[in-house]
């Protein structure tokens, strides 16, 4: 249902829940001062364009999404893939890479992929999101020891490089800073949670520098003065060619917006009991990336850290979140300019912190005991995004997903057969009445049986098994039972194996066909070269149709035998002699 949740919360709105709201509206405000501007200034952009972005998507999220929590700025999750494509194609590149992706979202959310969203494989969003804090926390050593050093490279191994031959150059003033602010973001919340770590670390460690004039870089010092007054809004200028090649980084920022602002409701959803709408909020979260660009804002998402704080003060209704916007705008236009005594030092402290918990080291090294096709998965997703490029660690981390996702149901299904003379061990269960060892098969039939869903993983193992006859029966049956589902790929494995044995003079007969089967066989040519007559509902009726079929006369089936179909089948009629 595309609703925002604000219209819904509004019908029964109250004035305690206002109360509430824009009290945990205010905390969140302030929480979000220091962290829009360390996500910026670690995106490789000036620090007011983080500002810019948390207020304005901060309010659209909340004003169209479909959480009553939710969140929206820019995250630590952005970092890499916003800096990296600063660097390459500057900044108008990424303003064009995050309208084209607030597009993307849009159209996601139209088409209803929230759902979809979800599926992604947990290795790859472990993976990545794991890799990204690496590279955040590589991004802030510079400024964390206050190393003397031109540009960083981009490149992770060569970053390392370049510090391990500055190493002897730290500021040891930077480096107590940086203990200062990294030791208050440790023990502040066991003092008073409502008054948020960053924000406190931020303003002590301001006071201190300038207090006692220590020499160390501060975000005037390095982007001049914070510009506190909003831009005007403006189309960014690119040629064509740089559009064409922006189209994969936009695609990776609507991916990586919906993944982070659909796991950020979901995590919300526990918090509050309750159901976010997952196709508005990616519709919300789109928007909000159309806007930001126009203001010069960067990608924008669902904030779970902030969303997190917003639930905890007492925040329940999307205008909790619109507060928190207009904080936030007030905070920037009065005291803006303040922002420029804020230390780097403390700026790379809050983004350690960030990693860290970012990281999810728990989680990823639990990875290490699941099966190794998972373990695969992470890893590869993992290396590639912090060695290569986050783009490509994705893309590369869903196709492996996918190719050992066919492996594993190749796996999970199997081809059973029974012949009078040769039978495979383990085909049926030893109490199953329906099983065919329990049928007499008439010499010249052969039960072929798939058991498990029939996808273009299994379809190639079922070519192969059936292939194995020895000789060309007069009656091929096959079991499809336990065939809940079957795709393309499964249904022309079908359709050339059944064209084959009737080329050959052998009549193909299928039995216990489910709907879904059953559908997918009707819509297809298949349904055309099969004998209505050779679509039965048991494995008695196939049996007793290859006995006519050979000449034999067909079996009186046992009532322990009869199948649960069989019964369906025969309901209200009566039963047949013993």
């Amino acid at each position: 249902m595309l609703v925002p949740k604000l219209v819904t919360t509004l019908e029964t709105y109250t004035r305690a829940q206002l109360v509430a709201d824009v009290q945990a509206g205010l905390i969140v405000g302030v929480v979000a001062l220091p962290l829009a501007i360390a996500f910026a200034i670690a995106s490789g952009v000036t620090p007011d364009r983080g500002l810019y972005t948390a207020v304005i998507a901060g309010f659209l999220i909340s004003a169209l999404g479909g959480s009553r929590v939710q969140i929206g700025g820019p995250t630590g999750a952005f970092v890499v893939i916003v800096y990296g494509i600063v660097q390459k194609y500057g900044v108008d590149g990424l303003l064009v890479a995050t309208l084209m992706g607030g597009v993307i979202l849009v159209a996601f959310g139209l088409a209803r992929l929230g759902g979809a969203i979800k599926f992604i494989p947990f290795p790859v969003v472990t993976g990545f999101t794991s890799g990204i804090a690496l590279i955040i926390f590589s991004s802030q050593v510079k400024d964390l020891l206050g190393l003397e050093m031109g540009a960083l490279p981009a490149d992770f191994i060569a970053k390392w490089s370049e510090y391990a031959r500055h190493l002897h150059a730290v500021d040891l003033t930077t480096v107590l800073v940086s203990a200062l602010t990294l030791a208050i973001l440790v023990v502040w919340p066991r003092i008073a949670r409502r008054v948020p770590g960053p924000l406190v670390a931020l303003i002590v460690s301001t006071v201190v520098v300038q207090a006692f004039h220590l020499r160390v870089d501060t975000v005037g010092s390095r982007f001049g003065m914070v510009n506190a007054a909003f831009p005007h809004p403006a189309l960014p200028h690119v040629t064509f060619a740089t559009a064409q090649a922006l189209v994969g980084p936009a695609f990776t920022i609507a991916v990586l917006a919906g993944i982070e602002s659909l796991l950020s409701a979901v995590v919300a959803d526990g918090m509050i009991g309750g159901k976010h709408r997952s196709n508005m909020e990616l519709v919300a979260q789109g928007v909000a990336n159309i806007v930001c660009p126009l203001f010069g804002g960067i990608p924008a998402t669902g904030a779970l850290a902030r969303t997190a704080t917003n639930v905890k003060n007492g925040g329940r209704t999307p205008v909790a979140g619109m507060v928190h916007a207009v904080t936030l705008l007030l905070v920037t236009l009065f005291f803006g300019r303040l922002a420029g005594l804020i230390p780097m030092a403390a700026l790379a402290g809050i983004l350690v912190v960030v990693s860290y918990h970012m990281s999810e080291w728990r989680t990823f090294r639990a990875e290490f005991r699941a099966p190794k096709s998972d373990l695969a998965v992470l890893l590869t997703t993992f290396l590639l995004t912090v060695l290569v490029d986050l783009t490509v660690a994705v893309e590369v981390g869903m196709v492996l997903a996918v190719f050992l996702f066919m492996r594993r149901m190749s796996e999970v299904t199997n081809i059973s057969a029974f012949t009078r003379e040769f039978q495979e061990e383990g085909d049926d269960f030893e109490r199953d009445p329906n099983a065919v060892r329990r049928r007499a098969v008439p010499p010249g039939v052969e039960v072929y049986e798939i058991n498990g869903p029939f996808f273009f993983g299994a379809a190639e193992k079922f070519k192969e098994t059936i292939t194995q006859v020895r000789s060309r029966p007069k009656v091929l049956i096959i079991r499809m039972r336990n065939v809940p589902a079957m795709d393309s790929t499964g249904l022309n494995a079908l359709r050339d194996v059944v064209n084959r044995f009737r080329r050959a003079g052998t009549r193909v007969i299928l039995s216990d066909v489910h709907a879904q089967p059953m559908v997918a066989l009707q819509r297809s040519a298949l349904s055309e070269e099969i004998p209505e007559e050779d679509l039965v509902g048991n494995i008695d009726d196939a049996l007793n149709l290859a006995r006519i079929e050979i000449g034999l006369a067909p079996e009186t089936r046992p009532d322990f035998a009869v199948p649960t179909v069989a019964r369906e089948e025969r309901r209200g009629q009566p039963r047949p002699p013993a």
